[in-house]
Order: structure tokens, then sequence, then C-alpha cells
């Protein structure tokens, strides 16, 4: 198991806070509990903040200036203390004209006060108007009503894309660092020593991710945030440029749900999961090459009470095929808690349909 760092910057007081390290699980062996909601139709957001031209392969270094010019003045710095005066840093993006401003839950987290740095100098008390800890995401509110929003991308990135990272790290405010997608679907335990939940369908980039970057942007090459800045793994653990930033799917359904009615549902089948391989297919004595497979329920669970045991493999959701955990994560995110599906599963060489009513994801 290999640690990861959350990026929240800390003050001088709060080094141990924010220093505290968590095992990273690649998607091959995810705990499905952490399944994320799905996007829901909304009404675009409007911005000020122009569109980069498309490009059909990946985007030379002539192209990053000006993608920078483009959404920088949509990234915030994150300033926020606790009561006890202690201080930590981080970063946001501006997703409406009118004030609404996210980052993640864990920049946040237990802080009383805090303050925005715009890029054009100012700063700005802010209030948090709500958070979701099982995203990782919160919603920050400054009373301002023209500034730039950025846009958030419709749809998941490719591996291979250009990704830039725009943010604050160790208080080196609008940095920018460049590279690419480097996987979808990744996933990261529970912060333990943080009292956190586990994070899934990450997207992971080789864009410098450092402290202080958590709640920036991860942009695509048409100018749009594909992801939220999250997570790193620090070379102190052997790796180069391992970053995750949370999808801008996940985001925008999380922020229209938080400004709703102030909390995000997120479907939860109730089961450990993992992608069917080789080495699986034979523990588990499996006639399937691709599929989730049941490693564990949780009792009283969804997938319990649906009669789901170890050792079956779920192949598709309402007829659509489930090649392995992120995809069926991705197609988790469709439903609600309370919404019913029909699972295809196999198990003992059999394979078979079972209803399941899908449950809301614990808090705690």
């Amino acid at each position: 198991m290999t640690p990861a760092s959350y990026v929240r910057r800390p003050g001088p007081i709060t080094a141990c806070f924010a220093a505290a390290l968590l095992a990273l699980a690649a998607c091959s062996d995810a705990d499905e509990g952490t399944a994320l909601p799905s996007p829901r139709p909304t009404e675009p957001s409007t911005t000020t903040v122009p569109s980069a031209t498309t490009h059909d392969g990946p985007a030379g270094e002539s192209d990053i200036p000006a993608l920078v010019r483009q959404i920088e003045p949509s990234i915030v710095a994150v300033s926020a203390t606790t009561r006890f005066g202690e201080a930590g840093e981080g970063s946001g993006v501006i997703v409406r004209e009118d004030g609404v401003i996210v980052t993640n839950h864990h920049v946040v987290d237990g802080t009383d006060a805090v303050v925005v740095a715009l890029a054009d100098g100012s700063q700005i008390p802010a209030t948090i108007e709500a958070t979701d800890p099982i995203s990782d995401l919160a919603i920050l509110r400054v009373d301002r009503d023209d500034l730039p929003a950025a846009r958030l991308a419709d749809d998941y990135p490719q591996v291979g894309e250009p990704a830039i990272a725009i943010g604050n790290p160790l208080g080196f405010e609008s940095t920018v660092t460049a590279g690419i997608v480097s996987g979808l679907g990744r996933s990261i335990p529970a912060r333990s020593a943080q009292g956190g939940l586990s994070l899934v369908d990450l997207i992971q980039t080789d864009a410098a991710i450092s402290p202080g970057n958590s709640g920036g942007a991860l942009v695509g090459a048409d100018g749009r945030i594909i992801g939220i800045n999250v997570a790193y793994i620090p070379p102190s653990a052997g790796a180069v440029s391992l970053g995750f930033a949370i999808p801008a799917t996940t985001v925008r359904d999380v922020v229209d749900q938080l400004l709703e009615d102030g909390t995000a549902d997120h479907a939860y089948l109730g089961a450990r999961l993992a992608t069917v391989s080789p080495q699986i297919s034979t523990d588990l004595d499996l006639d399937a090459s691709s599929g989730a497979a049941i490693i564990a329920v949780e009792q009283d669970g969804p997938a319990a009470s649906a009669g789901l045991r170890p050792g079956v493999v779920i192949t598709a959701i309402d007829g659509e095929p489930v090649r392995d955990v992120p995809a069926l994560l991705t197609l988790l995110r469709r439903y609600d808690p309370g919404d019913k599906a029909v699972l295809t599963v196999l198990g003992e060489n059999l394979e078979r349909a079972v209803t399941i009513e899908f449950g809301a994801r614990p808090t705690a």
C-alpha cells in the first residue's frame, strides 16, 4: 500500500494536521461503498471566461499560456483559520458569477474564518455554505456578483489528454503545472487519521500537485475544468508526479445538490469489489474474464439484502456492461438512494438477474 497525501497547505501550527498519510487503493481493488452520485441535468452556469480553441491532438507549449490567461481569473487562494488561531491554505475555483466557489471539504473542515484572494489581488471574506465529506467538496460564497466563472467539463477526459493544474501550492499563488491525464477511476482509502472517508472515481494526472493545490483546477485543452485537485502521492513514497482530482461531472452534481438543500446524496451498493483478473478468476473459480467481483458484503446492506454474496461477479447494470470496477462506479452515478436496478451477475458459472435497491452511503 502506498501512502498518499491530501494537499491542503498547513500553516506553521498545523503542519502535523495535513501531514497525515493515507493508503492508495488501485481501482482494481476499490471499496464500492464510496460510489459518488450521478450527474443531473442542470442549467449551465454563466461565465465570462472564454473558451480556448479545441485541439485535435495534445496541446503544444504555445497553447498553455492562452489557457492560463483564460482560466486564471477563476482560480482563488483560500486561507482558513480555526478558532484556536491555526491557519491552513488551499485553492478554489469560481463556478458561478454570483460568488459561488468550490474547494475541498478538507481545506475548510473545522475552520471558523475563511478568506479568499482573487486573481486581481483583492481579498474577500467567505462563508462556508455547505460541505460534503463523502466527495470531499465544499461550497464557499463571497459577496460579489461579477466574478469570472469557470466552466465545468460535461464528461470525463480521455487518458492521455493534456491536463493543466492551477492553484496555490505552498503559498505560491497562481502556480501552473502541466501534464496529461494519466488514468481514470482511481481510488484512495479512508483518511483514518483525519476521520475522513474514501474517495473513488478520481482522475490521475502527472501535472505536479503539491500541498496547497487542494481545491484548485485541473484544466483540459479546451479551457474547461476537468477536475478539482484533491490529493497526491509524495516523493518520499517513491512516487513521481502522481496526483488526483475529483472529476467535473461529480463536482457539478454535488455543487448543485449542496446549493439546493445543503446536502448531497450518494448511491450505495454495500459491497467491496475488485476488477476481475486472471488471479481473481482462479481464486474464486470464476468463468469470467471481466466484470466487478464481490469480495465482501456489508451486513444488512443493499447487496446483502438482494441476496448477493462474495464470489459473484457483476457483469451489467440494467443491461449496461460492467467491464471493471471503474465502469460500475460510473454507472452508479445514474442512480440515487432508493432507486432500483437489475444487476446481471455470474456465480457458480451461472448467470442470473438480481434486483437491488440502492441505499444511501453512510457519512460515518
